[in-house]
């Protein structure tokens, strides 16, 4: 039994004392009234109307209802409207998690614009590099930067992530520039920690052939800024994605090399949970990055090859 439709067709019905009447009003047959009215009937155990061949009235129990039908029916209208409003109007908290580097680089001011166009919304941004959980930590939206898995949770591809191998220039004047991949075995290779790819760097030619380059390094660290720095201070190579690195290849303080054999790329992806669609502030806000990251990403446009300088 639908109760709630049944609450509505008693409370039309004791307004109007007619079944007929009431059938009318709801659009719906007298036959239907009467068994929305048996059901609750049996339902609350006692009966709510008398109905003799001239006419119906309620009894204790219906007026008792009645008095209360109406309330209880506009507090349950109001709470679906609020529900449906929540895949309608950009309102409530949105709980977000990123990784450490790209979040502050890339994401947080994004979350600033939104707010500021958003005023009902408020974010919780939390930034780290490790695989939260989005269900049990009560995560709305996950920003995961790598090779897509097998998830139960909904992916929307933001962009790709290139990956390339850089130096300083006082480095590579120090201890020479890779002319090829096999020549990375003999520099100090430093490693992200989170990566498969700390130990083992495959790179792809142009005519489509991978080679996988062991390499080997004096430091491996779990956040892309900490080698980023060592790479800037001239410690060694570093395998790092573009947006990490953008603005100092255009500076020229970090060296592209081999640039014509390329590591794998990363998909930058937003994921959420499975089941309905998502509600308006969410489904705003992942519109939101994929407009602004769609085609040639910001990070990669800021990288000016005018602007490079070779050791």
């Amino acid at each position: 039994m639908d109760r709630f439709r049944s609450y509505e067709i008693f409370a039309k019905t004791a307004e109007r004392l007619n079944f007929a009447a009431a059938a009318r009003d709801l659009k719906m047959t007298r036959a239907m009234v009467s068994k929305h009215i048996g059901d609750l009937e049996q339902h609350l155990g006692t009966r709510l109307f008398q109905r003799t061949t001239r006419r119906v009235s309620l009894t204790e129990a219906g007026r008792a209802l009645a008095a209360r039908a109406g309330a209880v029916i506009d507090q349950l209208n109001e709470t679906e409207d609020a529900v449906r409003e929540l895949h309608t109007v950009l309102r409530g908290k949105l709980r977000v998690n990123a990784p450490v580097s790209f979040g502050s680089r890339h994401l947080t001011p994004l979350v600033a614009r939104f707010l500021s166009d958003h005023p009902g919304v408020e974010i919780d941004l939390t930034l780290n590099d490790r695989t939260v959980d989005l269900i049990d930590e009560g995560y709305d939206l996950v920003v995961r930067i790598g090779v897509p898995q097998a998830s139960s949770l909904i992916m929307r591809r933001l962009a790709e992530g290139r990956l390339i191998i850089v130096g300083s220039p006082d480095y590579l004047r120090r201890n020479g520039l890779p002319k090829q991949p096999s020549d990375l075995a003999k520099h100090n290779c430093l490693g992200y920690a989170h990566w498969t790819l700390r130990d083992e760097w495959p790179l792809t030619a142009a005519d489509g052939r991978t080679e996988r380059v062991r390499v080997k390094g004096t430091l491996t660290s779990n956040n892309g800024d900490a080698l980023r720095t060592a790479a800037l201070a001239g410690l060694g190579l570093i395998l790092q994605p573009t947006f990490s690195i953008g603005c100092d290849i255009a500076s020229g303080a970090l060296v592209q090399v081999l640039p014509a054999h390329k590591p794998r790329e990363l998909t930058i992806q937003a994921l959420y949970a499975p089941g309905a669609a998502p509600n308006a502030k969410l489904r705003a806000f992942i519109d939101m990055l994929a407009k602004e990251w769609s085609g040639t990403p910001p990070w990669d446009r800021e990288m000016q090859p005018a602007k490079r300088k070779r050791p």
